[in-house]
């Protein structure tokens, strides 16, 4: 299955919902992200410009946005983003199509 890396803040109201009831929250996402067809490969918890970094796989691009779209509802997250990520060897096949399709783009005032 194709893996998606989200990131997210929490709002202040998030906040207040991990001080007062502190919890693995890779333990209260399972069911969400099952739900959605998915799993969570990885939460962490970080420093700097975002808050959660999640590591998922979902077979479909769709159910991972349609997640973090139910998670933004709550108003406990904020910032959401999610990208579609490939291992170095996946995005070989990646590479050889670019190189396909090298020369047929056409630049604006070209």
């Amino acid at each position: 299955m194709p893996t998606f890396i989200t990131y997210g803040s929490f709002s202040s109201q998030g906040c207040k919902g991990l001080l007062s009831k502190p919890e693995d929250r890779a333990v209260a996402l399972a069911p969400l992200f099952e739900r959605a067809g998915g799993k969570i490969k990885a939460l962490y918890f970080t420093t700097g410009s975002h808050d959660v970094v999640v590591v998922s796989e979902f077979a479909d691009g769709t159910d991972g946005v349609a997640v973090g779209m139910a998670v933004a509802a709550s108003g406990a997250m904020s910032n959401l983003e999610t990208v579609r990520a490939w291992d170095s060897a996946e995005f070989v096949d990646v590479i050889k199509n670019a190189g396909t399709l090298a020369g047929s783009y056409s630049p604006p005032g070209s």
